[in-house]
């Protein structure tokens, strides 16, 4: 037997990029945002803290982006065997290409 009732539940219905404040819909998508999150621990200048932003695409990016450049920055002059991590940046952060349906069966891009 079914029993149906009238049910009043939250739902996410779209997410805002807190960069551009621009929605993260994408026509007959759904939601297509990432999320740069972070909690620290014990020991942490900010011990305690949670972060969690929601960017889309183009800031997402763009904040990859300005991530290279800094590690370019950081390790300009450094000679150790991270030098070469460093040349090959162009992959930072990246798990997996060709992974159209999240089915975690994509590679990560061997550049």
């Amino acid at each position: 037997m079914k029993v149906i009732e009238k049910v009043t539940a939250d739902a996410v219905t779209d997410v805002v990029c807190d960069v551009c404040l621009t929605s993260t819909r994408v026509a007959d998508e759904g939601l297509e945002f990432a999320t740069l999150q972070a909690h620290w621990g014990y020991g942490a200048q900010h011990d305690g803290e949670r972060y969690e932003l929601h960017l889309c695409e183009s800031c997402f990016f763009s904040t990859l982006a300005f991530l290279k450049q800094e590690r370019r920055v950081q390790n300009l002059f450094s000679e150790d065997a991270c030098a070469d991590v460093v040349k090959a940046d162009g992959n930072l952060g990246l798990v997996a290409t060709d992974e159209y349906f999240r089915d975690h069966t994509g590679k990560p891009n061997d550049r």
